[in-house]
């Protein structure tokens, strides 16, 4: 559905709102303003883009060797925290 309204800027300017209702309702894609039969402005509801998701979003950023643990102590000296 393509429904494009064009309409002059002074129609436009009195039916402002109700316009916007109807773009916002899906009944119009867009509306055209002209003055003096040139286009000055459009107004269509904005687009969204996709939420990127974080999941996976660093998969193969880093490169480690196969043979390492993550699990294992980077240090073996204890902690402050460790000694009391």
């Amino acid at each position: 559905m393509d429904a494009t309204l064009t309409i002059a800027a002074s129609d436009f300017k009195a039916r402002c709102l109700s316009l916007m209702d109807a773009i916002a309702s899906g009944r119009l894609q867009k509306v055209v303003i002209t003055k003096r039969g040139k286009t000055v402005a459009e107004l269509q509801a904005p687009t969204r883009d996709p939420v990127p998701t974080l999941y996976g979003a660093l998969k193969g950023m880093l490169d480690l060797p196969r043979d390492i643990d993550l699990m294992t102590p980077a240090f073996d000296e204890e902690w402050d925290a460790h000694k009391e």
